[in-house]
């Protein structure tokens, strides 16, 4: 398992020096991040950004607006995002779910213990492990490391876990990993001042409220890394068509025999 972890160390350290901050998730407050995190379901991010543009055009990218919104107005400004019956609902029940449980007070919500909240999270409709720790560490600033297919993609093809291997064994070796660089690893408002690296940079963005928001150390390694896994899978380590010899991370592929 160590050989395991400094693989994962390897990896960060390697994609960080070639692309630099990531600036994931890219969104203007919590609740924006909580939204695309929802509609972010089955369905690439460019249909995500199409859904959250109608949301902020209709001025109801708030939580005031999700809960005045009707259900078939809502179903109507998020259809690019794919499963749009099903997201308006789960949105409402989010909603409906901070105004009974915390008085509609995110500030509340994420005051909470990360394993209780995290409990609380996957009980509501449509939260799945991939949901719930991306509302808890880019919303919440809560250290928990978000395992996505293209997490699952790159292991399994660097032979180092299954693509079958459950989220959480996944999860738990990126934490272990990874929790040592952040003693070393710069705060967001100093990694908001890094240029990002020219042309292709992963899945970099723009600095945004979110991005630039103050967050522990930890949580910021782990944010780091996640969007600088999705670059690779983005660019590189595609379902169909891997572009390996052109991904910074090719030279850790396993030789054949």
């Amino acid at each position: 398992m160590d050989e395991k972890e400094n693989q994962i160390r390897s990896y960060y350290r390697t994609l960080f020096e070639a692309w630099g901050p990531q600036h994931w998730w890219p969104a203007q407050s919590r609740f924006e991040v909580i939204v695309g995190a929802y509609l972010t379901q089955n369905t690439a991010w460019t249909n995500v950004e199409k859904a959250l543009a109608n949301l902020r055009k209709a001025r109801v990218l708030s939580l005031n607006g999700i809960r005045k919104t009707s259900l078939a107005q809502l179903e109507r400004l998020i259809h690019p995002s794919g499963y749009f019956r099903q997201k308006a609902k789960r949105l409402k029940t989010f909603v409906e779910f901070l105004d009974v449980s915390y008085r509609t007070s995110l500030a509340r919500l994420f005051a909470r213990p990360t394993k209780e909240l995290r409990e609380e999270l996957l009980n509501l409709s449509g939260v799945g492990p991939e949901t719930a720790d991306s509302i808890l560490l880019y919303a919440g600033n809560h250290p928990v490391f978000v395992v996505d297919a293209y997490t699952r993609r790159i292991l399994a093809r660097h032979q180092i876990l299954p693509e079958t291997a459950a989220y959480a064994e996944i999860r738990d070796l990126f934490e272990r990993a990874l929790a040592p660089l952040a003693e070393s690893s710069p705060n967001s408002s100093e990694m908001a001042k890094q240029r990002l690296a020219p042309g292709v940079a992963g899945a970099a963005h723009p600095p945004s409220a979110m991005s630039t928001a103050q967050r522990s150390a930890l949580a910021q390694v782990y944010n780091e890394m996640h969007g600088l896994i999705v670059g690779v899978g983005k660019s590189y380590c595609r379902k169909s068509q891997a572009r390996c010899d052109e991904c910074p991370l090719q030279k850790f592929l396993p030789r054949a025999n």
